[in-house]
């Protein structure tokens, strides 16, 4: 009986830690995610300030060419 305690104590320990390590790969992945999503917010926001490049057929060529 006390054999088959052990053996649970140690697989409990085992999963404790390994638990552990699945919330430090899950928080990391979180942060990464965060930025990310802040990336693209930064993306869509530059390419919404403004059309300030006018489209190929309306551009002229500079004074010296």
């Amino acid at each position: 009986m006390e054999k088959r305690i052990i053996e649970l104590e140690k697989k409990a320990a085992f999963q404790e830690h390994l638990l552990a390590q699945l919330n430090e790969v899950v928080l990391e992945q979180q942060k990464k995610i965060e930025r990310l999503e802040a990336w693209v917010r930064t993306a869509k926001d530059r390419d919404n300030v403004g059309d300030f490049v006018k489209p190929l057929s309306e551009e002229t060529q500079p004074p010296h060419y």
